[in-house]
């Protein structure tokens, strides 16, 4: 067996079906062994959309995505994906394609060391220098990255290493001093934890990505409902509650639901699970939470104080530790003072519902997200490109399940949401899956309607058209007087003929009532789509400025009563 066989034998062995990647000089032996494999492999059309891919196949199935491209500019293509996915504690393998050992350090052609390049967006790193050390780097690189919190791994390896010979197929893990992920809760912790809940009177809870990365959902579920405690979610964390319960105040943050950003420091007892507190999460520090105690629960203890004081630190993994909470708490009954808490902020919630219009044109992006939550089940995956298009489907796309919506929230992609919408596809073909972007972010990663016309993948991919740069228009208008600065996109392309060039059927859309009607239809045929949605260009979200606090909003908002 020879080196690229054994990455082969060692996917398969780790269960791995599809792999994304693009073919280069320092990878021709491992292409030239997978020609009589059965693995299946998706050629992108840029190496960043196959770990983006690999990226979105890992958050929709909770499996480890895997990608590979050659050396040099084929492995730095990857990087901006690796990043995404280190931000956002995404399990993916990178593979990459490396100059013979003996030419490592030489600058020869196309090479780069990929090592040095991606160690601050890795988990891990491997470069093999014996085709002997494949199959453990290989199996070792699948539990890192899946275990404790989840991170990117890189496997570089040397071109006579993917043809060199084993002499025995050894998948032994490799012993990783010093990582030891501590998944239990401290006993003495949780108790703690049970009894600041008990004595408080205002709690509210704020689960992040890390409650869906630990399957830990119906654990926040059922303590939300024990202690009656409302719960917000960051960006990541949408589908960790159920979006239609009657404790779910959705998204916090700057481009927030106001009902959330109102709400959180009137509380006394803050839990917050799997979540990092990010600025775009908390606002000014000095103002996030003054005066509520804070509980902190998070698998990585680098997260606890980092940003937010933390009154009560438990580190573990969500599940495990929620599960030990509500144990604890069997029979615990809500006093007078909570009961009458989570009543002010149901009522708060259906005084504050967002602000949807249903008629005008140019369409209203609401309303283009309003049309996409009707036609949408449960099951069906969203995932969102990065600007308004994606702070939109946030905040009024409803998402009732978790691995469902899928979005770049660390590191802010721009050109992630279509690539990412091929992945999850790959991971579930049974569900539906739609894919928002921006007119901006769909021109970074456009030539990938290539890649779902040739492998029939039906992704639906929806474009709101509105020529501009949208968040950045947006920051411009309302922080920079309206001086539009390089974020007008012009009239190029022709969106519709742009993805029949590709062979892909495309719809433009511009009134109400059509998009509810070409997504049934998309959905019902199974087929590749573009639908191109032109919207208002001047539709702005309420947003924190920069520097604000959690409550000091700027923009429209307004109250059910007010609308027409």
């Amino acid at each position: 067996m020879r080196g690229g066989e054994a990455i082969i034998e060692s996917l398969k062995n780790m269960g791995v079906k599809t792999i994304f990647g693009y073919p280069g000089g320092q990878t021709i032996p491992f292409y030239d062994m997978l020609y009589d494999s059965d693995m299946d492999h998706i050629l992108v059309r840029h190496e960043q959309c196959a770990a983006h891919a690999a990226d979105g196949y890992a958050r929709a199935s909770g499996r480890v995505g895997v990608c590979l491209a050659t050396s040099g500019p084929g492995a730095t293509n990857l990087v901006t994906g690796i990043a995404t996915a280190y931000m956002d504690s995404s399990p993916i393998i990178a593979i990459t394609g490396q100059v013979p050992t003996h030419l490592i350090g030489n600058d020869a052609f196309q090479e780069a060391d990929i090592i040095g390049i991606t160690m601050p967006i890795v988990k891990h790193s491997y470069q093999p220098k014996d085709p002997d050390l494949i199959p453990s780097m290989i199996k070792s690189s699948f539990e890192i990255a899946s275990s404790g919190r989840p991170g990117p791994i890189v496997i570089d390896v040397p071109k006579e290493v993917q043809e060199g010979e084993l002499t025995k197929f050894d998948d032994s893990l490799i012993e990783t001093p010093g990582y030891n992920p501590t998944t239990k809760g401290n006993i003495r912790q949780i108790k703690k934890a049970c009894n600041l809940i008990k004595e408080a009177k205002r709690p509210i809870i704020l689960a992040g990505a890390g409650v869906i990365i630990s399957n830990a959902c119906c654990e926040l579920n059922k303590l939300a409902h024990t202690i009656k405690a409302p719960v917000m979610t960051s960006l990541l964390g949408k589908g960790a509650i159920d979006e239609t319960d009657e404790l779910a105040l959705g998204m916090l943050g700057m481009h927030g639901r106001k009902v959330s950003n109102d709400s959180v420091n009137e509380a006394d007892l803050l839990i917050a699970i799997g979540v990092r507190f990010s600025d775009r999460t908390t606002g000014r520090l000095d103002s996030f939470v003054p005066d509520t105690k804070v509980i902190h629960i998070d698998i990585d203890p680098a997260e606890i104080g980092k940003n937010v004081p933390v009154d009560l630190p438990i580190v573990g993994d969500a599940k495990n530790v929620l599960e030990s909470l509500n144990k604890t708490l069997e029979g615990h009954k809500t006093s007078n003072d909570v009961n009458e808490w989570v009543e002010m902020i149901k009522q708060r919630k259906q005084d504050l519902i967002p602000r949807v219009t249903y008629d005008d044109v140019p369409l209203k992006p609401q309303t283009v997200i309003k049309e996409i939550s009707e036609v949408l089940t449960p099951e069906s995956i969203l995932t969102t490109d990065v600007g308004q298009n994606q702070m939109w489907a946030a905040h009024f796309y409803d998402t009732q399940k978790p691995r469902k919506f899928i979005s770049s929230g660390g590191l802010g992609t721009m050109g992630f949401g279509f690539p990412s919408a091929i992945g999850a596809k790959v991971a579930c073909p049974d569900d539906p899956v739609v894919s928002v972007n921006g007119d901006g972010g769909f021109l970074m990663v456009c030539q990938e309607l290539a890649t779902v016309r040739e492998y029939d993948i039906p992704v639906i991919a929806i474009v709101l058209e509105n020529r501009t740069l949208g968040m950045v228009y947006q920051w411009q208008s309302l922080l920079y007087n309206n001086r539009h600065s390089q974020t007008l996109l012009g009239n190029s392309p022709d969106f519709v003929k742009l993805a029949e060039s590709f062979g892909v059927n495309a719809v433009r859309i511009t009134k109400p009532g059509e998009t509810k009607e070409a997504l049934s239809k998309a959905i019902k045929d199974n087929d590749p789509i573009l639908l191109n949605v032109v919207i208002d260009s001047e539709e702005a979200l309420p947003m924190l400025p920069p520097g604000a606090g959690i409550n000091e909003m700027i923009g429209e908002y307004k109250l059910e009563k007010d609308v027409i």
